[in-house]
């Protein structure tokens, strides 16, 4: 999920790497490479762009996609200021024109009239046409588009069009290995991370339920809520109960089985 080298700059958001992922971002940003991020919900996707945006100095506008969200909403609209009618950039223009860092969080959510826009954006015209001002935006070398997503919900009406995907290169994510995600959740929670650690055990069996009696394993944020709640004196079956548990599920014999399973591992 979470964390920077330890001589990054204060105000870069706590990154902890994986693997080589800094590596390829830094290098997709150089050589003007749109990217795409895939992996389960929570798992430090975003965390990562606020990150590595702080670290090249690049403005971050992050869009989280929905299922109304239109090309207007990330290229402009004119709107009504005082009597008068004023174009107003949208995200995505803003982020061509000043050369910043475009982040579209779930990014098959949106229409599918987003694709048309992102298209030229995408390959080596680098353009963002602007069709109600009649402008065409060409991106500078400091622009980058990035998209994310959540393949576990993905459907035939939920997914990204052959056509738009071979327009990214991609990183894979997934939950950090154990110790990483202990180190993640200690700095983020202020939990000390021996206590950390029982609760990543526990993570692990629960996501061992995904696609049988849960949707989705829990991710690192709601183990980081759950630590936080702990680390402020909340009690840790309240906590467990609260920050993790109740999230996943809303079927009582489930959550009734969850707690059964949190009294194994945890004691």
């Amino acid at each position: 999920m979470v964390t920077a080298p330890l001589n990054a700059p204060s105000d870069v958001p706590f990154y902890r790497p994986v693997g080589n992922e800094c590596s390829l971002f830094e290098h997709a940003y150089r050589l003007r490479l749109p990217l795409l991020l895939k992996g389960p919900t929570g798992c430090g996707k975003t965390r990562f762009v606020s990150h590595m945006a702080a670290r090249l100095g690049r403005h971050l506008h992050t869009v989280s996609c929905h299922d109304d969200l239109t090309a207007a909403d990330l290229t402009g609209r004119y709107l009504l200021h005082g009597g008068d009618t004023i174009w107003t950039d949208g995200p995505l223009t803003r982020a061509v024109r000043e050369g910043g860092i475009c982040y579209l969080d779930e990014v098959v959510e949106a229409r599918k009239d987003v694709a048309v826009v992102l298209h030229p954006l995408t390959d080596d015209r680098r353009l963002l046409p602007l069709e109600r001002t009649g402008e065409l935006l060409k991106a500078p070398p400091e622009f980058m588009l990035v998209g994310s997503y959540n393949p576990g919900y993905q459907s035939l009406l939920k997914s990204l069009k052959p056509s738009t995907r071979q327009r990214f290169i991609c990183i894979e994510f997934n939950f950090p290995p154990f110790d990483v995600e202990v180190q993640v959740v200690a700095f983020e929670s202020g939990l000390p991370p021996e206590r950390c650690r029982a609760l990543i055990s526990l993570a692990r069996r629960l996501r061992e339920l995904k696609g049988h009696d849960l949707e989705e394993g829990v991710s690192t944020r709601l183990l980081v809520y759950c630590a936080t709640l702990i680390n402020d004196g909340v009690s840790v079956d309240e906590a467990v109960m609260c920050a993790i548990i109740e999230p996943l599920t809303d079927d009582a014999d489930v959550k009734a089985g969850l707690v059964e399973l949190t009294k194994v591992v945890l004691g």
